[in-house]
């Protein structure tokens, strides 16, 4: 998962359009052996012809008669075929051993290529999609083969066209340079923000990273880059460099960080591992003790809680085995448990037939023969002894106690009712309400009988509220 080091992938992918072949300069007549049977073969072009004019060949007049001539070529009597620009004629070379018309349709051919060539940039120009700045260029390279071509036809008509298609094509490639430059800082800073997102994992303190997601994360950056690094422009190499020198530093820093972290983490799994098997083999020597076993077990699942992580599997197969000798201690419990529960039976059945004799204790109003009940039942059912498991003995319990407790209520209120001190104090209450109750009687009388508004209705609230006081004593 590496990009090399130089440049990232995509900086070294080539320009898309072709090149066309520069056209072979015109030979001189001088050049043509005089029994050549084909027409003469065109020097070769160096390399760089294609990014300078071909020099003109001089005007010559002909050296005979012309023997055949159209709007834009002819031929003389010595077989050299000229075009004409403008108004001046261009020898383009000789065909001596073929007729006039077979010379001028050499040389209008080469000239239908040229022409072709033309049309083609042009074409492609307005299809649009191809490079404005590479058309451009090549618009240059063949206005250079048509100057000076060894072809006969309108080549100032060609010439003409290609300056024009290279005018047109000035302005586009300017707004495809504002285009391509936009498009590259766009990318810089796309290609920037994954760099940034990286740098800040590799920032993190590795112990409170989440290194599956972490590295999932580093994962889909290094495939964005590569995915943008295929389908966004060209970056300038030094920047592209620059920023994938740090992306590499820092997808390095994640890295480092996650194998120290995992190292650490292997260590404390060691020691942990070491420690718990240790646990587990003392839990294991506890099993001779069966029951008594269980307290020293308490305290060895505490240092096992203590004794930190081991790792899932080793965790696993360890706690295992811990819980196995714990399972047999208590095991040797629920044996005991059972059996005392077995012995429990007839007694549960005798506390719950207590239970229901001790019912008969609420419905007894003689306060004295209810108390004795319940004390005969009380002795019985301390004479049953303990009954398991203890939270049915609870239960039992409870229903005794419930019935006590309403025995002591009403026992309560019984004294109270009858207690003598409790009396006299009821009694002389009793007799002070009633002495302020016939005097409010008389004091409502008098008022009634002198038409006393407010005097009768303030007694009759004061002897209102006496009276009440009066019930509420028993009175």
């Amino acid at each position: 998962m590496t990009t090399p080091d130089h440049t990232p992938a995509d900086e070294t992918r080539a320009a898309g359009a072709p090149v066309e072949e520069a056209t072979p300069a015109p030979v001189p007549q001088s050049a043509v052996a005089d029994a050549a049977p084909t027409p003469a073969p065109q020097a070769e072009v160096e390399a760089d012809a294609a990014v300078s004019p071909a020099p003109q060949a001089e005007v010559e007049a002909p050296s005979g008669p012309i023997v055949a001539e159209t709007e834009w070529g002819r031929v003389d009597a010595g077989g050299a075929v000229s075009v004409r620009e403008g108004e001046q004629w261009r020898v383009v070379g000789e065909y001596p051993d073929g007729s006039p018309e077979e010379a001028l349709a050499y040389y209008r051919r080469k000239y239908d290529d040229l022409a072709l060539r033309v049309r083609t940039l042009e074409q492609r120009h307005l299809r649009g999609g191809a490079s404005a700045s590479d058309l451009r260029g090549q618009a240059r390279r063949l206005k250079d083969e048509v100057t000076g071509a060894a072809a006969v036809g309108d080549l100032v008509g060609l010439a003409d066209r290609l300056d024009a298609l290279t005018g047109t094509l000035a302005e586009a490639s300017a707004e495809e340079a504002a285009a391509q430059r936009a498009a590259v800082d766009e990318a810089i800073a796309h290609r920037t923000s994954i760099v940034e997102r990286v740098e800040e994992l590799a920032a993190r303190d590795p112990r409170s990273v989440q290194w599956k997601q972490a590295m999932a994360d580093l994962n889909a950056a290094f495939e964005e880059w590569q995915q943008h690094q295929q389908t966004g422009p060209r970056l300038p190499k030094s920047t592209a460099q620059a920023l994938w020198k740090r992306f590499r530093d820092a997808r390095g820093t994640v890295e480092r960080h996650r194998r120290a972290f995992f190292a650490e983490l292997d260590e404390a799994h060691k020691t942990a591992r070491d420690l718990k098997t240790r646990i587990v083999e003392r839990a294991e020597a506890l099993a001779p003790r069966g029951e008594d076993g269980i307290p020293a077990y308490r305290a060895l699942l505490d240092e096992w809680k203590a004794a930190g992580r081991a790792g899932r599997k080793a965790d696993d197969a360890l706690w295992a085995r811990f819980k196995a000798a714990g399972d047999a201690l208590y095991s040797a419990r629920a044996e005991r448990d059972a059996a005392e529960q077995a012995e429990s039976a007839p007694r549960i059945e005798a506390r719950k037939a207590l239970l229901e004799e001790a019912k008969a204790v609420a419905e007894t109003a003689d306060l004295t023969k209810a108390r004795q009940l319940l004390t005969s039942i009380q002795r019985r059912w301390d004479e049953v002894g303990r009954i398991f498991p203890r939270d049915t003995e609870r239960a039992l319990d409870d229903q005794l106690r419930k019935i006590e407790q309403d025995l002591r209520a009403r026992e309560d209120v019984d004294w109270k009712r009858n207690n003598p001190e409790t009396k006299a104090r009821a009694n002389e209450a009793t007799r002070q309400l009633q002495e302020a109750i016939d005097r409010l009687e008389k004091e409502l009388a008098d008022a009634q009988a002198k038409g006393d508004a407010k005097g009768e209705a303030e007694a009759r609230e004061a002897l209102e509220a006496r009276r009440s006081w009066l019930s509420a004593i028993g009175g």
